[in-house]
């Protein structure tokens, strides 16, 4: 008789495989927290190190893929929340856990997490002020980047329905914290850069503690808002808050509401900005003119010999007429030119009936200008008329036309006045009011 009638002897390898299908289907995944410790990093790029508490240890791994994918850099001592599962190492008989995600545990290892993504995206240029973009002066749609539910997303649409109301808001939805914040966040980017018309990207969201905010301290979201070749301004948190991708995106807003003043100019200053420029080129254009009129009272009045400066004076006022009237229609022009710009571009964004009652008025007020600037024009013309023919009333060929002549010496040219000094037989040239003749005195009569 045996003392044991009958028994399975295992081998080593066969009880830890048992042990091994045992824990693995058990624990297929679990959540568990300890202080890393005895880290080590080999050429591989894997991780491993013990993970402990107060009482035990057990080993634990991160492959090179999840470890690059983490938020922060594990150190020793650094207390972590990891998800994980079970797995038997066969050839020395011991458990160990495989992670597949892990994070910081407590607010001060948030902090340090945060500290050396920023430190190691800054050292890559992500922060550099020469990759920022520049906000559109109008951007016709916005994306928007946020939790569709809450008074973030109210305030922008409020805040840009008031300045300027036929802005489009494209709003990409997102969970904007917890483990799949990243991720959407991520996508939604992505997308909007894909949709058509999007000008430039708010990434918005209340305010919060650090961990409610790490969403927006991820690094997956940092390389996205760098990617995007739209234009992003990060709006997260309080004025107090900062988060890595105030850092990276093109402009940061304390607030979501200041975001959406950032990025909608107000419609009544752009009305303001248009009169401005309107009064700018009515006063340059009388301005103009003014100087103009000035200088050429100030020619009329260096006036000497009317036979020697008529001509040079009438070349002189038609030379500065026509580059006045050039330059002023030149000007005017231009202002047509930027406000027929500045119309099309309002009428485009679909604005208000006021703007087109002022833009009607504008118009009248520019026709009256230039109605007013020819009459000026024309009055100068009539002036200079009226000296013209006052001059040549004065003029000494104005006498001879009167049936008056003029006695020279021949040769000499020397103007007769005196009949005694003339002799008979002597050459005589005659100037009449049209052409010249010479005569031969034949008798001399004195008075």
């Amino acid at each position: 008789m045996t003392l044991f009638p009958s028994r399975e002897v295992l081998t080593v390898t066969g009880l830890t495989r048992q042990v091994q299908d045992v824990l693995e289907a058990a624990f297929d995944q679990l959540w568990v927290e300890g202080e890393i410790s005895n880290l080590r990093r080999p050429a591989s790029g894997h991780l491993y190190f013990t993970l402990k508490d107060e009482e035990s240890q057990v080993r634990a791994v991160l492959f090179r893929p999840v470890a690059r994918s983490l938020r922060f850099d594990p150190e020793d001592g650094m207390r972590i929340v990891c998800r994980a599962r079970i797995n038997v190492y066969k050839p020395r008989g011991e458990y160990q856990l495989i992670l597949d995600y892990a994070e910081p545990r407590g607010a001060g290892a948030l902090q340090v997490a945060f500290e050396q993504l920023k430190a190691r995206l800054q050292a890559e240029g992500l922060f550099d002020p020469g990759h920022k973009k520049p906000l559109p002066f109008l951007p016709s749609r916005i994306g928007v980047v946020t939790s569709p539910s809450g008074a973030v997303i109210r305030d922008i649409l409020n805040i840009t329905k008031r300045r300027f109301p036929s802005v489009n808001v494209l709003v990409a939805p997102v969970r904007v914290q917890g483990v799949e914040a990243p991720g959407e966040i991520v996508d939604a980017l992505r997308l909007l850069n894909e949709a058509p018309g999007v000008d430039v990207i708010i990434v918005a969201r209340g305010g919060g503690s650090l961990e409610d905010l790490m969403a927006f301290n991820d690094e997956g979201v940092a390389r996205a808002i760098f990617a995007s070749r739209i234009p992003v301004v990060s709006a997260v948190g309080h004025e107090i808050d900062f988060t890595i991708a105030d850092f990276v995106a093109d402009m940061r807003a304390p607030t979501p509401s200041a975001a959406a003043e950032l990025v909608v100019p107000s419609r009544s200053d752009l009305l303001q900005q248009i009169r401005a420029l309107h009064d700018r080129a009515v006063h340059a254009g009388a301005r103009a003119l003014r100087v103009r009129r000035e200088r050429l009272e100030t020619l009329a009045e260096r006036v000497r010999d009317p036979r020697r400066r008529l001509v040079d004076l009438r070349l002189l006022v038609d030379d500065r007429l026509g580059g006045l009237t050039a330059s002023l229609v030149r000007r005017l022009r231009a202002e047509r030119e930027t406000l027929r710009r500045l119309e099309t571009h309002l009428q485009y964004l679909n604005p208000a009936r006021r703007l087109q009652t002022l833009t009607f008025a504008l118009e009248n007020m520019r026709k009256s200008m230039i109605t007013g600037i020819f009459r000026q024009v024309e009055g100068l013309r009539e002036r200079l008329a009226g000296r013209t023919a006052l001059l040549d009333s004065l003029s000494p060929l104005s006498v001879l036309a009167r049936g008056y002549a003029i006695a020279r010496t021949v040769p000499g040219g020397r103007v007769i006045r005196n009949a005694r000094d003339l002799s008979a037989g002597n050459l005589v040239g005659i100037n009449v009011a049209k052409g010249r003749f010479n005569a031969v005195v034949t008798t001399i009569e004195e008075e």
